[in-house]
C-alpha cells in the first residue's frame, strides 16, 4: 500500500481479472453529499479547529453570566486599573485549591498611577457555585449563581480590572453576546436581501435586471465607512442598548447585500439556461418554485461558505462603529465599547491589559475566516 497526502492509499498488488468487483466498498458512491463534505472538511484542520472554537464559543453565550465572577457593571471602587491575577494550586508546598492571594492598591501621586501589592503569605480560597450580583441566564432567567467567586476581603481579576474597577474578563464574557450575535442578525439581514433581489434579477432579466443592477451599482459607490457612520448617527440617543443593537445589525446587513446578490445574479444567468430549469419551467412550475426548488440548492455550497466569511466583517463593523461612540453605548457591553473606553494610549501603554478586549476580536475573525477556508474547499466539487 502507497500512502497519498490526503490519507488516502494506492493498492500495489497487480491487477487480478478474477476480483469480485460487486465486493468493493461502494461508500464513496453510495454515501449522501454531507457525509462526502464532511470527508473533506476532516482534512481541513484549521477549519476543523476553528469550527468547534466557534461552536464552543456560542455554546458558552447563554451562560457568560454563569461563568463570569462579576456582572459587567459591578464596580469595585477600591480596585481601579487592578493587575491581571493568577489563579494558583500549591501554596509553600502544601495542595490548597484553587486559590487568589489578596492584593492592596496605593495610589502613586508622583507617576499618578495605581500600584498594587500582594501579599503572598495569605492564600484565599475561591468559593465555587457561589451567589453573586444577579445576571440573566439564557437572557430572560434572573439568576445569582456564579462558577467561581473570589472569598471575603479578596479579588479576581482574571484579566485585571478597568479605569472604573471593572472586571475585564468578565465584560469580555458578557460582551461576546453582543458582539458575536450582531453577525449572524446582520449575516441573515443581508442574505435575504441578497438572495432575493439576486435571484429575481438572474432569473427574469430585462428591465428588472438592469433597475436592479443600478440599484446596486450606486450603493457600492457610497464611501462605506461615512455611510455607516451617518447611518448610525440618526440613530436616537434616547433609544435603549437593545433598540439600538438590532437597529445596527439591520444597518450592517442592509450595507453587506449588494455583493452577495451580484453572486446570486451571475449563478442564475447562466442556471436558468439549464434543462432541467427550462424542464420545471414547461411542466408549468411557477418561477418561485424554479428558484425555490431548483436554482438556490444548486448554489448552497456557494451561499454558506460566503456565510461564514461575512460574518467577521460585521463583527468589525460592530467593533469600529462601537470604537468611535456611534454604536453600542454604556451600559450596554460589546468589544467594542471596551475598546472605546481604551482609546488612551497613555493608559494603555500603563495598564496593557486594558487593550485585552481587541484579542477575542482578533481570534473570532480568524477562526470564522479559517473556517470559511474549509468549507469553500469542502464544498467546491472540482477540488479532490
Amino acid at each position: 500500500m502507497s500512502n497519498l497526502p490526503d490519507g488516502r492509499y494506492i493498492d500495489d498488488a497487480p491487477y487480478d481479472p478474477n476480483v469480485d468487483l460487486s465486493a468493493l466498498d461502494r461508500s464513496d458512491m453510495d454515501a449522501p453529499n454531507w457525509v462526502l463534505v464532511w470527508r473533506k472538511f476532516k482534512r481541513h484542520k484549521l477549519g476543523l479547529i476553528s469550527g468547534i472554537f466557534l461552536l464552543l464559543s456560542y455554546l458558552m453565550l447563554p451562560f457568560a453570566g454563569f461563568i463570569s465572577p462579576y456582572t459587567p457593571n459591578e464596580r469595585s471602587a477600591e480596585y481601579l486599573y487592578a493587575p491581571p491575577q493568577s489563579i494558583n494550586l500549591w501554596h509553600e508546598g502544601s495542595f490548597v485549591g484553587p486559590y487568589v492571594y489578596p492584593i492592596t492598591g496605593t495610589a502613586d501621586l508622583e507617576e499618578f498611577r495605581w500600584r498594587y501589592r500582594t501579599d503572598t503569605s495569605t492564600p484565599m480560597p475561591l468559593e465555587f457555585l457561589c451567589e453573586g450580583d444577579v445576571y440573566n441566564l439564557f437572557g430572560f432567567i434572573p439568576s445569582d449563581t456564579h462558577l467561581f467567586c473570589a472569598p471575603e476581603g479578596a479579588t479576581v481579576f482574571l484579566w485585571g480590572s478597568d479605569r472604573l474597577g471593572r472586571d475585564v474578563f468578565s465584560r469580555i464574557m458578557f460582551g461576546a453576546q453582543l458582539s458575536l450575535t450582531v453577525g449572524l442578525i446582520g449575516i441573515t439581514v443581508s442574505f435575504l436581501l441578497g438572495i432575493t433581489f439576486g435571484s429575481i434579477a438572474g432569473y427574469f432579466g430585462g428591465k428588472t435586471d438592469w433597475t436592479i443592477n443600478r440599484v446596486i451599482e450606486i450603493l457600492r459607490s457610497l464611501p462605506e465607512l461615512p455611510l455607516w457612520l451617518a447611518l448610525s448617527a440618526a440613530v436616537p440617543s434616547s433609544w435603549g442598548p437593545v433598540a439600538v443593537f438590532f437597529i445596527i445589525s439591520v444597518i450592517l446587513g442592509i450595507l453587506d447585500w449588494p455583493g452577495l446578490a451580484r453572486a446570486v445574479r451571475s449563478k442564475f444567468l447562466s442556471l436558468r439556461e439549464e434543462e432541467y430549469v427550462r424542464a420545471a419551467e414547461m411542466m408549468g412550475a411557477k418561477p418561485s418554485r424554479v428558484i425555490r426548488r431548483h436554482l438556490l440548492p444548486n448554489f448552497m455550497s456557494h451561499l454558506i461558505a460566503s456565510a461564514t466569511l461575512s460574518i467577521p466583517a460585521m463583527i468589525l463593523g460592530e467593533t469600529a462603529l462601537s470604537f468611535l461612540g456611534l454604536g453600542l453605548r454604556a451600559p450596554a457591553v460589546s468589544w467594542g465599547v471596551m475598546l472605546n473606553d481604551a482609546q488612551n494610549l497613555a493608559s494603555i501603554e500603563i495598564y496593557p491589559w486594558t487593550a485585552i478586549p481587541m484579542l477575542p476580536i482578533i481570534v473570532v475573525v480568524l477562526a470564522f475566516n479559517f473556517l470559511g477556508d474549509g468549507l469553500r474547499d469542502s464544498l467546491d466539487p472540482y477540488k479532490a
